[in-house]
């Protein structure tokens, strides 16, 4: 019962950073808003045989953030000042060093695991870290290359199958959500019994991810309401624009 309680707290504090996967590198959410806008396009028909279940999901997870997760992480960026919730995304973009590194290696991008090395041996000592992105900080030609194992499986020919939308999740598809469950095995945040896992239980493991995905969401707000704004109906649109974004991670 204590399981449940804290996964339910850990889905109303997160639920936004990856409901709609739309997350700002760089946390212009205006310049990215306006990126993927131009991009999108009516939907085609494509193979959804969940689409009935998708929609009504779509409309929970819609309900579910209006009502819980906006409230909460519009508190934390009240009350956070930016500096601060920047050093904490610097400091959990170090720790998803490991899942950026073995997929770039797995695509043969064997520049980009380069890269990432550095950055993360980087940051890690001069950066205090990971809170301060030294590379940034001082004009460095390095940059993180992020990739995960859904992006890994697309390279090597492995098609996303069908949209998904997973509660409190967002949008995905059965490729992604199998490749998530494989990174997580690379993650850091994963509670584990050896010293690479920073959780030493099921419990600590969700409070890391509230907290890290709440944070990263703090930059996104204004994203959704957005999008919201512009789709007559919510539910292909959101799944198309996950779509563009996808491929558009995959051919990079």
């Amino acid at each position: 019962m204590r399981r449940i309680k804290v996964v339910l707290i850990f889905f109303l504090l997160c639920f936004y950073a990856n409901a709609q996967e739309i997350n700002s590198k760089e946390f212009n959410v205006n310049n990215q808003f306006e990126e993927f806008s131009n991009e999108f396009e009516s939907p085609k028909e494509d193979f959804d045989p969940l689409e009935r279940y998708n929609r009504a999901m779509t409309s929970f997870n819609d309900t579910f953030y209006v009502y819980i997760s906006k409230p909460v992480i519009t508190t934390y960026k009240d009350v956070v000042p930016s500096p601060v919730r920047t050093g904490v995304s610097n400091f959990f973009t170090n720790l998803g060093f490991p899942i950026r590194f073995i997929n770039n290696l797995l695509q043969l991008k064997f520049q980009n695991s380069w890269e990432e090395l550095q950055l993360f041996l980087l940051n890690s000592t001069f950066g205090v870290a990971g809170l301060i992105d030294v590379a940034k900080e001082n004009n460095f030609d390095l940059k993180h290359h992020h990739e995960d194992f859904g992006q890994t499986l697309a390279t090597w020919g492995v098609g996303d199958v069908f949209p998904i939308v997973l509660p409190f999740w967002g949008n995905s598809n059965l490729r992604d959500f199998l490749g998530f469950l494989v990174d997580d095995y690379a993650n850091p945040l994963k509670n584990g019994h050896s010293s690479f896992y920073l959780a030493n239980s099921f419990e600590e493991s969700l409070a890391l991810r509230s907290y890290k995905l709440v944070n990263n969401s703090s930059f996104t707000l204004k994203v959704y309401e957005k999008i919201k704004k512009d789709a007559i109906d919510l539910y292909p649109y959101l799944k198309e624009l996950h779509k563009q974004k996808r491929d558009k991670e995959i051919k990079e």
